[in-house]
Formats: C-alpha cells, sequence, structure tokens
C-alpha cells in the first residue's frame, strides 16, 4: 500500500535532512577534508582579497551558511517540493530541509561533546586510580 503523499513529502524531508547535514558536516568539521578547510579559512581571512571572495571561502568552514548550499545541489538533483507543485513548494522545501538538517548537526555536536566529555572523565578516573594503586592503595574496582 503506497503512502499518503502528504507522508511521502515529510519522509523525504527527514532523509533529505540527513543527507544534506551529513555532507554539510563532513565538509565544515572532519578531518577527511581538513587541508582544503584549513586553507579556505585562511582564505576567508585574507584581508587583501574583496569581500565577496572572502565571503565565499567562508561558505565552506561554516556548517549553518554550507548547508544552504547543499540544500540547493539537493533541490536541483532530486526536484523535491513541500506541498505545494510550484516554486513555493521550493521555497518551502529548501528553508524547511535546511532547518532540519542544522537541528541533526546541532544534535550531532552535543552529542560528540557529550562523548568526548565522558571519555575524558574515564581518563582521568583511571589515571586517578593508577596513582592510588601504584602509591600502595587499595585497588579501585571500576
Amino acid at each position: 500500500m503506497p503512502l499518503p503523499p502528504a507522508l511521502t513529502q515529510l519522509l523525504w524531508l527527514f532523509v533529505l535532512s540527513g543527507v544534506v547535514a551529513c555532507v554539510a558536516w563532513t565538509v565544515t568539521h572532519e578531518q577527511v577534508l581538513e587541508e582544503p578547510r584549513i586553507w579556505c579559512e585562511r582564505q576567508s581571512q585574507n584581508r587583501a582579497r574583496p569581500w565577496w571572495v572572502r565571503k565565499f571561502f567562508y561558505l565552506f568552514t561554516c556548517e549553518y551558511c554550507f548547508s544552504h548550499y547543499v540544500t540547493l545541489l539537493f533541490l536541483i538533483l532530486t526536484r523535491y517540493h513541500l506541498w505545494l507543485d510550484d516554486w513555493r513548494g521550493y521555497i518551502i522545501a529548501f528553508f524547511s530541509l535546511v532547518f532540519i538538517a542544522n537541528v541533526y548537526m546541532s544534535a550531532f555536536g552535543e552529542l560528540r561533546l557529550e562523548i568526548r566529555e565522558d571519555r575524558q572523565d574515564i581518563a582521568t578516573k583511571e589515571e586517578l586510580a593508577a596513582r592510588r594503586q601504584k602509591a600502595g592503595g587499595v585497588p579501585t574496582a571500576h
């Protein structure tokens, strides 16, 4: 049984937002593209360049800014529109995709921060336990 059109459009909205978030996050944060991103960051801070050139290079360092261009690309590739079949549906889809993609990226960023903090807490506790054991204290159980 096929899904109703409105439900299909919403499913596409959340799936495409995930794709947009994944691409935007990878380009602006992950190690695999670190060298080009650092180069773009330097270019965006070079005051000898015109302002529009600096802004162009800045796009590749800001996940929020870059998500707009990734969204535009995926709207062109998929011809996805939301609720309306004309140009208004594309406008609604554009801003909806950007919004949800940025919610995904914010949640992912918070999750990574929390994981990093947990790892630091565990390392600190393990180091403290090792010092106590080395000093002749009672070994602690984890």
